[in-house]
Protein backbone atom coordinates (compact mmCIF):
# COMPACT_ATOMS: atom_id res chain seq x y z
CA UNK A 1 0.00 0.00 0.00
CA UNK A 2 1.31 3.88 -0.82
CA UNK A 3 2.40 5.66 2.18
CA UNK A 4 0.72 8.65 0.26
CA UNK A 5 -3.08 9.21 1.22
CA UNK A 6 -4.13 11.01 -1.80
CA UNK A 7 -2.70 10.63 -4.76
CA UNK A 8 -3.74 13.21 -7.51
CA UNK A 9 -1.60 12.18 -10.29
CA UNK A 10 -3.29 9.72 -12.06
CA UNK A 11 -0.28 8.07 -13.99
CA UNK A 12 -1.78 8.42 -17.35
CA UNK A 13 -0.96 12.25 -18.19
CA UNK A 14 -4.25 13.49 -16.37
CA UNK A 15 -4.60 14.66 -12.83
CA UNK A 16 -8.01 15.05 -10.88
CA UNK A 17 -8.92 17.43 -8.28
CA UNK A 18 -8.09 18.19 -5.48
CA UNK A 19 -4.45 18.03 -6.03
CA UNK A 20 -4.04 18.10 -2.16
CA UNK A 21 -7.23 16.62 -0.38
CA UNK A 22 -5.14 18.30 2.53
CA UNK A 23 -6.08 21.68 4.86
CA UNK A 24 -3.69 24.35 3.13
CA UNK A 25 -5.65 27.30 3.95
CA UNK A 26 -5.40 30.08 1.14
CA UNK A 27 -2.37 28.46 -0.85
CA UNK A 28 0.08 30.76 -2.54
CA UNK A 29 2.15 29.56 -5.32
CA UNK A 30 5.12 30.57 -6.91
CA UNK A 31 7.92 29.01 -9.66
CA UNK A 32 11.35 29.95 -9.32
CA UNK A 33 14.18 28.04 -11.72
CA UNK A 34 11.84 25.92 -12.55
CA UNK A 35 10.53 24.67 -9.07
CA UNK A 36 7.40 25.29 -7.89
CA UNK A 37 7.50 26.90 -4.22
CA UNK A 38 3.43 26.62 -2.30
CA UNK A 39 2.48 28.10 1.10
CA UNK A 40 -0.25 28.54 3.08
CA UNK A 41 -2.34 29.89 6.43
CA UNK A 42 -1.59 28.13 9.64
CA UNK A 43 -3.42 30.49 11.92
CA UNK A 44 -2.34 29.37 15.52
CA UNK A 45 -1.27 25.73 15.05
CA UNK A 46 3.03 25.73 14.79
CA UNK A 47 5.26 25.53 13.20
CA UNK A 48 3.76 28.05 10.81
CA UNK A 49 3.13 28.46 6.92
CA UNK A 50 4.42 25.12 5.18
CA UNK A 51 6.35 24.99 2.30
CA UNK A 52 5.62 22.65 -0.02
CA UNK A 53 7.59 21.77 -3.43
CA UNK A 54 6.71 20.39 -6.56
CA UNK A 55 8.34 20.37 -10.06
CA UNK A 56 4.74 19.86 -12.02
CA UNK A 57 1.97 21.78 -10.00
CA UNK A 58 0.67 18.32 -9.21
CA UNK A 59 2.82 15.98 -7.01
CA UNK A 60 3.43 18.04 -3.77
CA UNK A 61 5.87 17.49 -1.12
CA UNK A 62 6.20 19.10 2.52
CA UNK A 63 9.45 20.51 3.44
CA UNK A 64 10.30 22.79 5.38
CA UNK A 65 8.16 25.56 7.43
CA UNK A 66 9.00 28.88 7.69
CA UNK A 67 7.79 30.18 10.86
CA UNK A 68 8.95 28.28 13.87
CA UNK A 69 5.85 30.04 16.37
CA UNK A 70 3.79 32.88 16.50
CA UNK A 71 6.33 35.81 17.78
CA UNK A 72 3.52 36.96 20.43
CA UNK A 73 3.21 35.72 24.03
CA UNK A 74 0.05 35.16 24.24
CA UNK A 75 0.53 32.37 21.46
CA UNK A 76 2.05 30.10 24.42
CA UNK A 77 -1.74 29.34 24.72
CA UNK A 78 -4.12 27.70 21.78
CA UNK A 79 -5.49 31.61 20.25
CA UNK A 80 -7.79 29.29 17.85
CA UNK A 81 -8.47 30.99 14.31
CA UNK A 82 -6.04 34.29 15.18
CA UNK A 83 -2.25 33.92 14.66
CA UNK A 84 -1.23 33.55 10.18
CA UNK A 85 -3.82 34.48 8.31
CA UNK A 86 -3.30 33.98 3.68
CA UNK A 87 -0.11 34.44 3.19
CA UNK A 88 1.89 35.44 -0.32
CA UNK A 89 4.61 34.19 -1.22
CA UNK A 90 7.33 36.05 -3.73
CA UNK A 91 10.93 35.84 -5.02
CA UNK A 92 12.89 39.46 -4.90
CA UNK A 93 16.50 40.09 -5.26
CA UNK A 94 17.39 36.85 -4.14
CA UNK A 95 15.33 36.29 -1.14
CA UNK A 96 11.96 34.39 -0.72
CA UNK A 97 9.37 36.52 0.78
CA UNK A 98 6.32 35.31 2.80
CA UNK A 99 3.58 38.23 4.12
CA UNK A 100 1.28 37.56 5.97
CA UNK A 101 -1.44 39.48 8.51
CA UNK A 102 -1.86 38.56 11.93
CA UNK A 103 -5.77 40.02 12.62
CA UNK A 104 -4.94 41.69 16.04
CA UNK A 105 -1.12 42.51 15.24
CA UNK A 106 -0.63 43.47 11.70
CA UNK A 107 1.11 42.81 8.34
CA UNK A 108 4.30 40.83 9.11
CA UNK A 109 7.38 39.25 6.62
CA UNK A 110 9.54 36.54 7.12
CA UNK A 111 12.35 36.12 4.40
CA UNK A 112 15.20 34.06 2.84
CA UNK A 113 17.63 33.45 0.45
CA UNK A 114 17.37 29.26 0.63
CA UNK A 115 13.08 28.23 1.04
CA UNK A 116 14.25 24.95 2.44
CA UNK A 117 16.93 26.20 5.00
CA UNK A 118 16.14 28.33 8.24
CA UNK A 119 14.14 31.31 7.40
CA UNK A 120 14.71 35.32 9.19
CA UNK A 121 12.60 36.08 12.44
CA UNK A 122 9.51 38.18 11.36
CA UNK A 123 9.53 41.34 10.62
CA UNK A 124 6.15 43.90 11.55
CA UNK A 125 5.75 45.93 8.20
CA UNK A 126 2.92 47.32 9.77
CA UNK A 127 1.18 47.19 12.80
CA UNK A 128 -2.66 47.50 13.33
CA UNK A 129 -5.85 45.62 14.01
CA UNK A 130 -7.78 44.12 11.23
CA UNK A 131 -4.99 44.63 8.49
CA UNK A 132 -4.82 40.60 7.03
CA UNK A 133 -4.18 38.90 3.27
CA UNK A 134 -1.50 40.84 2.24
CA UNK A 135 0.57 40.47 -0.99
CA UNK A 136 3.86 42.31 -1.72
CA UNK A 137 4.35 44.04 -4.97
CA UNK A 138 7.64 45.36 -6.72
CA UNK A 139 6.99 47.55 -9.54
CA UNK A 140 9.44 48.16 -12.79
CA UNK A 141 9.76 51.96 -11.43
CA UNK A 142 11.28 51.24 -8.30
CA UNK A 143 8.27 51.32 -6.10
CA UNK A 144 6.73 48.85 -4.32
CA UNK A 145 3.43 48.00 -2.43
CA UNK A 146 1.54 45.60 0.03
CA UNK A 147 -2.08 45.49 -1.47
CA UNK A 148 -4.29 43.53 1.49
CA UNK A 149 -7.83 42.76 2.94
CA UNK A 150 -9.52 44.45 6.03
CA UNK A 151 -11.43 41.80 8.53
CA UNK A 152 -14.40 43.27 10.03
CA UNK A 153 -14.35 41.46 13.17
CA UNK A 154 -11.16 43.45 14.48
CA UNK A 155 -11.70 47.31 12.39
CA UNK A 156 -15.10 47.38 12.07
CA UNK A 157 -16.03 46.78 7.70
CA UNK A 158 -14.93 44.61 4.52
CA UNK A 159 -14.99 44.13 1.29
CA UNK A 160 -12.25 46.72 0.74
CA UNK A 161 -9.19 46.46 -0.61
CA UNK A 162 -6.12 48.62 0.66
CA UNK A 163 -2.70 49.84 -0.26
CA UNK A 164 0.31 50.69 1.30
CA UNK A 165 3.94 51.23 0.04
CA UNK A 166 6.96 49.82 1.45
CA UNK A 167 10.65 50.10 1.54
CA UNK A 168 12.38 48.53 -1.59
CA UNK A 169 13.76 45.60 1.01
CA UNK A 170 10.27 44.94 1.65
CA UNK A 171 11.01 45.32 5.39
CA UNK A 172 8.36 48.12 6.45
CA UNK A 173 6.02 50.71 5.21
CA UNK A 174 6.93 53.98 3.93
CA UNK A 175 3.65 55.50 3.95
CA UNK A 176 -0.10 55.49 5.10
CA UNK A 177 -2.49 52.85 4.10
CA UNK A 178 -5.13 53.73 1.99
CA UNK A 179 -8.71 52.42 0.35
CA UNK A 180 -7.94 50.90 -3.47
CA UNK A 181 -10.85 49.41 -3.92
CA UNK A 182 -14.81 49.24 -2.91
CA UNK A 183 -16.46 45.72 -3.42
CA UNK A 184 -19.59 46.30 -0.66
CA UNK A 185 -22.06 46.06 -3.40
CA UNK A 186 -21.12 44.30 -6.31
CA UNK A 187 -17.96 41.50 -4.62
CA UNK A 188 -18.64 41.62 -0.91
CA UNK A 189 -16.00 40.41 1.42
CA UNK A 190 -13.96 40.56 -1.46
CA UNK A 191 -10.36 39.55 0.02
CA UNK A 192 -7.05 37.95 -0.57
CA UNK A 193 -5.65 40.03 -3.20
CA UNK A 194 -2.97 38.64 -4.84
CA UNK A 195 -0.79 41.33 -7.68
CA UNK A 196 0.61 40.82 -10.99
CA UNK A 197 1.50 43.35 -13.89
CA UNK A 198 1.08 41.71 -17.23
CA UNK A 199 1.54 43.84 -20.46
CA UNK A 200 0.71 47.22 -18.48
CA UNK A 201 -2.06 45.97 -16.72
CA UNK A 202 -2.09 45.76 -13.18
CA UNK A 203 -3.87 42.75 -12.28
CA UNK A 204 -5.25 41.99 -8.83
CA UNK A 205 -6.49 38.57 -8.55
CA UNK A 206 -9.61 38.07 -5.77
CA UNK A 207 -12.06 36.22 -4.32
CA UNK A 208 -15.30 37.31 -3.25
CA UNK A 209 -18.61 36.17 -2.07
CA UNK A 210 -17.68 34.14 1.11
CA UNK A 211 -15.60 30.85 1.49
CA UNK A 212 -18.35 28.88 1.04
CA UNK A 213 -20.40 29.94 -1.78
CA UNK A 214 -17.89 32.97 -3.04
CA UNK A 215 -16.47 33.00 -6.51
CA UNK A 216 -13.21 34.21 -7.62
CA UNK A 217 -12.48 37.84 -9.29
CA UNK A 218 -10.00 39.56 -11.55
CA UNK A 219 -9.55 43.66 -11.41
CA UNK A 220 -7.58 45.13 -13.54
CA UNK A 221 -5.87 49.04 -13.78
CA UNK A 222 -3.35 50.60 -15.88
CA UNK A 223 -2.26 52.39 -12.47
CA UNK A 224 -1.75 50.45 -9.78
CA UNK A 225 -3.72 53.28 -7.67
CA UNK A 226 -6.73 52.51 -9.98
CA UNK A 227 -9.43 52.91 -10.91
CA UNK A 228 -10.29 49.40 -11.68
CA UNK A 229 -12.37 47.20 -14.21
CA UNK A 230 -13.41 43.99 -13.00
CA UNK A 231 -14.77 40.20 -13.64
CA UNK A 232 -15.99 37.34 -11.97
CA UNK A 233 -13.38 34.83 -14.01
CA UNK A 234 -14.36 31.17 -11.95
CA UNK A 235 -17.56 30.46 -10.06
CA UNK A 236 -18.96 26.72 -9.23
CA UNK A 237 -21.53 26.67 -11.74
CA UNK A 238 -23.09 22.93 -12.24
CA UNK A 239 -19.52 21.67 -10.68
CA UNK A 240 -19.40 20.11 -6.85
CA UNK A 241 -17.14 22.76 -5.97
CA UNK A 242 -18.07 25.16 -4.15
CA UNK A 243 -16.41 28.67 -3.38
CA UNK A 244 -14.16 28.22 -5.77
CA UNK A 245 -11.95 30.70 -3.19
CA UNK A 246 -8.66 32.50 -3.28
CA UNK A 247 -5.18 31.53 -4.76
CA UNK A 248 -2.40 31.74 -7.35
CA UNK A 249 -1.91 32.74 -11.10
CA UNK A 250 1.25 30.64 -11.71
CA UNK A 251 2.76 30.98 -15.37
CA UNK A 252 4.98 28.16 -16.04
CA UNK A 253 8.38 27.66 -17.85
CA UNK A 254 6.64 25.97 -20.56
CA UNK A 255 4.99 29.18 -21.04
CA UNK A 256 1.38 27.72 -19.53
CA UNK A 257 -0.97 29.42 -17.34
CA UNK A 258 -2.64 28.03 -14.26
CA UNK A 259 -4.74 29.34 -11.01
CA UNK A 260 -4.57 27.06 -7.94
CA UNK A 261 -6.96 27.63 -5.31
CA UNK A 262 -8.92 26.41 -2.27
CA UNK A 263 -12.28 24.59 -1.82
CA UNK A 264 -13.78 24.75 1.49
CA UNK A 265 -15.11 21.26 2.53
CA UNK A 266 -16.20 21.42 6.34
CA UNK A 267 -14.65 18.88 8.69
CA UNK A 268 -12.13 18.43 6.21
CA UNK A 269 -10.89 22.50 5.91
CA UNK A 270 -9.57 23.83 2.94
CA UNK A 271 -8.49 21.54 -0.02
CA UNK A 272 -6.32 22.65 -3.02
CA UNK A 273 -7.54 22.27 -7.05
CA UNK A 274 -5.69 23.73 -9.65
CA UNK A 275 -7.26 24.74 -12.72
CA UNK A 276 -5.78 25.91 -16.18
CA UNK A 277 -5.90 28.84 -17.66
CA UNK A 278 -5.20 30.91 -20.33
CA UNK A 279 -5.41 34.54 -21.59
CA UNK A 280 -8.07 35.54 -23.82
CA UNK A 281 -7.46 38.24 -26.84
CA UNK A 282 -9.21 40.85 -24.74
CA UNK A 283 -6.36 41.19 -21.94
CA UNK A 284 -8.59 39.07 -19.42
CA UNK A 285 -7.89 35.65 -18.07
CA UNK A 286 -10.23 32.41 -18.88
CA UNK A 287 -10.27 29.70 -15.74
CA UNK A 288 -11.17 26.09 -15.98
CA UNK A 289 -13.56 25.10 -18.32
CA UNK A 290 -17.34 26.29 -19.95
CA UNK A 291 -20.05 25.20 -17.53
CA UNK A 292 -21.79 22.52 -19.19
CA UNK A 293 -24.71 23.86 -17.68
CA UNK A 294 -25.07 27.58 -17.26
CA UNK A 295 -27.18 30.01 -15.79
CA UNK A 296 -29.40 31.71 -17.89
CA UNK A 297 -29.08 35.25 -17.18
CA UNK A 298 -32.13 36.26 -18.14
CA UNK A 299 -33.65 34.03 -15.49
CA UNK A 300 -32.61 35.90 -12.47
CA UNK A 301 -35.53 37.05 -10.17
CA UNK A 302 -36.37 40.33 -10.19
CA UNK A 303 -35.04 42.28 -6.74
CA UNK A 304 -32.66 40.00 -6.12
CA UNK A 305 -29.20 40.12 -4.63
CA UNK A 306 -27.23 42.67 -6.67
CA UNK A 307 -23.96 40.80 -6.02
CA UNK A 308 -25.55 37.90 -7.10
CA UNK A 309 -27.10 38.87 -10.09
CA UNK A 310 -23.50 40.45 -11.14
CA UNK A 311 -22.35 37.11 -10.56
CA UNK A 312 -24.82 35.31 -12.64
CA UNK A 313 -24.80 38.03 -15.62
CA UNK A 314 -21.69 37.43 -16.09
CA UNK A 315 -22.18 33.43 -15.97
CA UNK A 316 -21.00 33.65 -20.22
CA UNK A 317 -17.64 34.79 -19.57
CA UNK A 318 -16.66 32.66 -16.95
CA UNK A 319 -15.26 28.68 -16.24
CA UNK A 320 -16.22 26.44 -13.35
CA UNK A 321 -14.01 24.07 -12.10
CA UNK A 322 -12.28 21.05 -13.48
CA UNK A 323 -12.41 17.39 -11.92
CA UNK A 324 -9.79 15.69 -13.70
CA UNK A 325 -7.86 17.38 -16.81
CA UNK A 326 -4.33 16.67 -18.64
CA UNK A 327 -1.37 17.45 -16.46
CA UNK A 328 1.33 20.28 -16.68
CA UNK A 329 3.71 20.38 -19.29
CA UNK A 330 7.24 19.83 -17.26
CA UNK A 331 10.58 18.65 -18.80
CA UNK A 332 10.07 15.06 -17.25
CA UNK A 333 8.15 13.21 -15.41
CA UNK A 334 7.42 13.80 -11.51
CA UNK A 335 7.00 11.59 -8.99
CA UNK A 336 3.99 10.74 -7.50
CA UNK A 337 3.94 11.88 -4.15
CA UNK A 338 1.53 13.25 -1.97
CA UNK A 339 0.80 13.56 2.03
CA UNK A 340 1.94 11.61 4.12
CA UNK A 341 0.33 10.59 8.37
CA UNK A 342 2.63 7.70 9.09
CA UNK A 343 4.97 8.07 11.31
CA UNK A 344 7.63 5.35 13.01
CA UNK A 345 8.97 8.17 15.32
CA UNK A 346 12.62 6.68 14.33
CA UNK A 347 14.16 10.23 13.88
CA UNK A 348 13.28 13.65 14.08
CA UNK A 349 9.32 14.42 14.62
CA UNK A 350 7.41 14.13 11.11
CA UNK A 351 6.94 17.84 9.37
CA UNK A 352 3.17 16.83 8.90
CA UNK A 353 3.07 17.10 13.15
CA UNK A 354 2.10 20.98 14.21
CA UNK A 355 1.11 22.15 18.01
CA UNK A 356 -2.15 23.82 18.94
CA UNK A 357 -0.12 26.56 20.36
CA UNK A 358 3.51 27.74 20.58
CA UNK A 359 6.17 25.04 21.09
CA UNK A 360 8.93 24.18 23.19
CA UNK A 361 11.60 21.57 23.46
CA UNK A 362 10.65 19.97 25.91
CA UNK A 363 7.48 19.11 25.04
CA UNK A 364 8.46 15.93 23.50
CA UNK A 365 11.42 13.82 22.76
CA UNK A 366 11.42 11.71 19.68
CA UNK A 367 13.29 8.94 18.09
CA UNK A 368 14.03 5.10 18.48
CA UNK A 369 10.26 3.68 17.43
CA UNK A 370 8.67 6.07 20.41
CA UNK A 371 7.12 9.38 20.54
CA UNK A 372 7.24 10.82 24.68
CA UNK A 373 4.89 13.55 25.32
CA UNK A 374 5.30 15.20 28.50
CA UNK A 375 2.18 16.27 30.54
CA UNK A 376 3.93 19.56 31.06
CA UNK A 377 1.74 21.76 33.30
CA UNK A 378 1.98 25.29 32.05
CA UNK A 379 0.72 28.28 33.42
CA UNK A 380 -1.81 29.93 30.89
CA UNK A 381 -3.42 26.96 29.74
CA UNK A 382 -6.87 25.48 31.27
CA UNK A 383 -7.73 21.88 31.55
CA UNK A 384 -9.51 20.76 28.68
CA UNK A 385 -7.39 19.59 25.70
CA UNK A 386 -8.42 22.75 23.34
CA UNK A 387 -6.53 24.71 25.67
CA UNK A 388 -3.47 23.13 26.08
CA UNK A 389 -0.87 24.05 23.13
CA UNK A 390 1.33 20.93 23.46
CA UNK A 391 -1.44 19.06 21.98
CA UNK A 392 0.37 16.92 18.90
CA UNK A 393 -1.82 17.70 15.57
CA UNK A 394 -1.69 16.79 12.06
CA UNK A 395 -3.73 17.35 9.00
CA UNK A 396 -6.57 14.96 7.79
CA UNK A 397 -4.94 14.06 4.57
CA UNK A 398 -7.92 12.10 2.95
CA UNK A 399 -11.51 11.19 2.66
CA UNK A 400 -11.41 8.05 4.49
CA UNK A 401 -8.53 6.51 6.96
CA UNK A 402 -7.60 4.30 9.93
CA UNK A 403 -5.19 5.25 12.12
CA UNK A 404 -3.63 3.20 14.85
CA UNK A 405 -0.64 4.15 17.55
CA UNK A 406 -0.06 1.83 21.00
CA UNK A 407 0.32 4.47 23.76
CA UNK A 408 2.65 3.69 27.32
CA UNK A 409 1.20 5.24 30.31
CA UNK A 410 3.51 3.86 32.71
CA UNK A 411 5.56 7.28 33.18
CA UNK A 412 2.43 9.32 33.57
CA UNK A 413 1.65 10.60 36.94
CA UNK A 414 -1.22 10.61 39.34
CA UNK A 415 -3.60 13.56 37.85
CA UNK A 416 -2.98 12.74 34.16
CA UNK A 417 -4.08 11.67 31.10
CA UNK A 418 -2.61 10.54 27.83
CA UNK A 419 -4.17 9.52 24.37
CA UNK A 420 -5.44 9.86 20.76
CA UNK A 421 -8.46 11.85 20.03
CA UNK A 422 -9.78 14.33 16.24
CA UNK A 423 -10.40 17.41 17.21
CA UNK A 424 -12.54 20.07 15.54
CA UNK A 425 -15.18 22.75 16.48
CA UNK A 426 -16.41 19.40 18.53
CA UNK A 427 -13.91 17.06 19.19
CA UNK A 428 -13.67 13.55 20.93
CA UNK A 429 -10.71 11.61 22.25
CA UNK A 430 -10.05 8.99 24.37
CA UNK A 431 -7.67 8.62 26.76
CA UNK A 432 -5.48 6.79 29.67
CA UNK A 433 -6.10 8.85 32.74
CA UNK A 434 -4.12 7.69 36.40
CA UNK A 435 -5.62 8.86 39.28
CA UNK A 436 -6.18 7.85 42.90
CA UNK A 437 -8.14 4.95 42.33
CA UNK A 438 -5.76 3.74 39.57
CA UNK A 439 -5.45 3.69 35.55
CA UNK A 440 -8.93 3.93 33.79
CA UNK A 441 -9.56 4.79 30.03
CA UNK A 442 -12.19 7.67 29.17
CA UNK A 443 -13.83 8.67 26.06
CA UNK A 444 -14.53 12.18 25.82
CA UNK A 445 -16.65 14.27 23.62
CA UNK A 446 -17.20 18.51 23.56
CA UNK A 447 -19.66 20.30 22.32
CA UNK A 448 -19.34 22.95 19.30
CA UNK A 449 -19.70 26.11 21.18
CA UNK A 450 -18.11 26.20 24.52
CA UNK A 451 -15.87 23.31 24.15
CA UNK A 452 -17.13 21.52 27.10
CA UNK A 453 -15.97 18.06 27.73
CA UNK A 454 -18.23 15.30 29.04
CA UNK A 455 -17.17 11.86 29.74
CA UNK A 456 -19.38 9.44 27.88
CA UNK A 457 -17.69 6.32 28.96
CA UNK A 458 -15.04 5.45 31.34
CA UNK A 459 -13.42 1.82 31.37
CA UNK A 460 -11.68 1.47 35.45
CA UNK A 461 -9.37 -1.19 36.53
CA UNK A 462 -7.04 -1.20 33.24
CA UNK A 463 -3.90 -3.50 33.76
CA UNK A 464 -0.10 -1.81 33.68
CA UNK A 465 -0.01 -2.44 29.62
CA UNK A 466 0.15 -0.78 26.94
CA UNK A 467 -2.88 0.28 25.08
CA UNK A 468 -3.66 0.32 21.28
CA UNK A 469 -6.17 2.64 19.90
CA UNK A 470 -7.58 2.82 16.46
CA UNK A 471 -9.46 6.33 14.75
CA UNK A 472 -11.85 5.28 11.91
CA UNK A 473 -13.14 8.00 9.42
CA UNK A 474 -15.54 7.04 7.04
CA UNK A 475 -17.19 9.81 4.69
CA UNK A 476 -21.24 10.41 4.93
CA UNK A 477 -21.53 12.90 2.64
CA UNK A 478 -19.43 15.65 0.52
CA UNK A 479 -17.97 17.47 3.21
CA UNK A 480 -19.36 15.05 6.75
CA UNK A 481 -17.96 12.34 8.08
CA UNK A 482 -18.32 9.72 10.92
CA UNK A 483 -15.36 9.28 13.31
CA UNK A 484 -15.49 5.95 15.75
CA UNK A 485 -12.63 4.90 18.16
CA UNK A 486 -11.38 1.52 19.55
CA UNK A 487 -9.20 0.01 21.77
CA UNK A 488 -7.20 -2.58 22.34
CA UNK A 489 -5.22 -4.05 25.29
CA UNK A 490 -3.24 -7.23 23.97
CA UNK A 491 -5.79 -8.58 21.94
CA UNK A 492 -8.51 -7.90 19.74
CA UNK A 493 -10.25 -4.35 19.38
CA UNK A 494 -13.33 -3.00 21.18
CA UNK A 495 -15.71 0.11 20.21
CA UNK A 496 -14.93 2.55 23.24
CA UNK A 497 -17.67 6.07 22.71
CA UNK A 498 -20.27 6.40 20.31
CA UNK A 499 -19.89 7.57 16.73
CA UNK A 500 -19.64 11.48 16.32
CA UNK A 501 -19.44 13.86 13.67
CA UNK A 502 -16.42 15.79 13.86
CA UNK A 503 -16.66 19.25 12.52
CA UNK A 504 -14.48 22.52 11.20
CA UNK A 505 -13.41 25.49 13.76
CA UNK A 506 -13.98 28.46 11.88
CA UNK A 507 -11.04 28.24 9.04
CA UNK A 508 -9.44 25.12 10.37
CA UNK A 509 -10.44 21.53 9.58
CA UNK A 510 -10.95 18.60 11.83
CA UNK A 511 -7.24 17.27 12.72
CA UNK A 512 -5.77 14.03 14.62
CA UNK A 513 -4.27 14.41 17.83
CA UNK A 514 -1.92 12.52 20.11
CA UNK A 515 -1.50 14.30 24.06
CA UNK A 516 -0.32 13.89 26.95
CA UNK A 517 -1.13 16.69 29.78
CA UNK A 518 -2.10 17.08 33.48
CA UNK A 519 -6.08 17.04 34.31
CA UNK A 520 -6.14 19.92 37.31
CA UNK A 521 -3.46 21.98 36.30
CA UNK A 522 -1.07 21.11 39.04
CA UNK A 523 2.42 21.69 39.19
CA UNK A 524 5.13 19.74 36.95
CA UNK A 525 5.08 16.87 37.72
CA UNK A 526 7.43 15.16 34.93
CA UNK A 527 5.12 12.45 33.32
CA UNK A 528 4.82 11.18 29.93
CA UNK A 529 3.41 8.94 27.54
CA UNK A 530 4.95 7.11 24.83
CA UNK A 531 3.52 6.57 21.29
CA UNK A 532 4.57 3.85 19.24
CA UNK A 533 4.41 4.29 15.31
CA UNK A 534 1.57 6.38 14.31
CA UNK A 535 -0.21 4.46 10.96
CA UNK A 536 -2.35 5.96 8.94
CA UNK A 537 -3.72 4.15 5.91
CA UNK A 538 -6.51 5.58 4.00
CA UNK A 539 -9.85 3.18 3.40
CA UNK A 540 -9.11 2.47 -0.84
CA UNK A 541 -13.11 1.58 -1.37
CA UNK A 542 -14.03 4.94 -0.50
CA UNK A 543 -11.71 6.96 -2.23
Amino acid sequence: MSEYLWLPDNGDGTYRNPIVFCDYSDPDCICVDGVYYMTASTFNYVPGLPILVSHDLINWKLVNYALKNVPVERFSAPCHAHGVWAPAIRYHDGFFYIYYGQPDEGIYMVRTADPLGEWDEPVLVLPGKGLIDPCPFWDEDGHAYVIHGYAKSRIGFKSWLGIFPISWDGTKAIGDDKLLYDGVVKYPTIEGPKVHKRDGWYYIFAPAGGVVTGWQVVLRSRSIYGPYEDRVVLRQGSSETNGPHQGAWIETPEGENWFMHFQSRGLYGRITHLQPMHWQEDGWPWMGQADPAPVDPSAIAAGEDAAAAALEANAVECGVPVDVWPKPKAPEAAERTGEIGTDDFTGKLGLQWQFMGNWRPDFYDCGEGKLRLYARALPNHGTKLWECPQTCTQKIACPAFCATTTVDVSGLKTGEQAGVGLVGGQYAYAALRRTEEGLSLVYVSSDGKEHTETIAEEITGLPEAPVSFRMTLLPTGYAEAVTTFEYAVGGTYRPIGEPFAPARHTWVGARLALFAMPLNGAADQGGYAEFGEFVVEPVETLL
